[in-house]
């Protein structure tokens, strides 16, 4: 979509080969031709690499006006007690290669002095806390708070010409679960075997969206309002309606001192759907 737009691209994975088939992709969609797409293979886990990711991109094209810090990974094993090697590996990547990210390119971005949007991808994860992989929860919670906290400080810096938003996707066709497969079945030494994938991109569930219908709710929001902040995706399953009572009734746990995570708690579902029920 942005190579379309007229943008020049610069890609990155960890991933090798999935990179370049992207980068294959994007290039034939450069409106300025191949040239305007790069690629640079990167692990956001890794500060250093971030940091050269960066040189590259003000290399190959001179600076960045919008960054978007999207890499993320899911445990599959999502306990709180989890093995702490999981838990860090989650971490690394989910929020440190987000403030690694934002860390090499913003000071960059500010002394360029142009105008550019920083793009952080959370999760509702992050937000209404599911009790399906706490784990990728606390990440996500953790990425929220470091967005709210970066556009706080940025739009009250005099002269600041970036904005930031936090992207939060509905339910998304990617390879996420399917990544987090391939993982266990390598420190198994197993072969991995793809039938086990709920979904992804190439198997798609029918009530999720796909990637590129995220991106294009994202630039259709921001193209109405380059100043909004959370950008909250609904899917095929949950709407806009549905998101705001959930993240309301999440809010307001705290407040009326219900036990943390009330719509899965026993002396609580109830009277959730009755919420639910009651306000749609």
């Amino acid at each position: 979509i942005m190579a379309a737009k007229g943008m020049k691209v610069v890609l990155s994975d960890v991933d090798a080969a999935s990179l370049q088939e992207a980068l294959a992709e994007v290039q034939g969609l450069c409106a300025g031709g191949a040239g305007d797409a790069i690629s640079c293979v990167c692990d956001v886990a890794d500060e250093g690499a971030v940091k050269k990711l960066k040189e590259e991109c003000w290399e190959a094209f001179g600076g960045c006006h919008l960054l978007m810090a999207n890499a993320a990974k899911m445990p599959m094993n999502g306990s709180c007690l989890a093995p702490m090697p999981q838990i860090t590996s989650a971490l690394n990547v989910n929020l440190m290669g987000q403030i690694h990210t934002c860390q090499a390119f913003i000071p960059a971005m500010q002394e360029a002095g142009t105008e550019g949007q920083i793009i952080i991808t959370g999760s509702k994860q992050g937000i209404t806390m599911p009790p399906s992989n706490f784990v990728y929860n606390m990440t996500k919670a953790a990425v929220k708070c470091y967005a709210e906290g970066l556009q706080h400080e940025l739009r009250n810096k005099e002269g600041n010409k970036l904005r930031v938003c936090l992207l939060v996707p509905g339910w998304t066709n990617t390879g996420i679960v399917a990544n987090g497969l391939k993982s266990v079945a390598a420190a198994e030494g197993k072969e991995f075997d793809p039938d086990k994938v709920p979904f992804s991109e190439g198997k798609p569930a029918k009530g999720a969206w796909m990637p590129a219908q995220v991106v294009e709710y994202m630039v259709s929001t921001l193209e109405k309002d380059n100043d909004m902040f959370y950008i909250i995706c609904p899917d095929n399953e949950v709407d806009e309606k549905t998101d705001n009572l959930r993240m309301a009734w999440t809010g307001q746990e705290i407040v009326e001192r219900r036990p943390p995570l009330s719509r899965w708690h026993a002396d609580w579902k109830g009277k959730f759907e009755e919420y639910m029920a009651k306000n749609k």
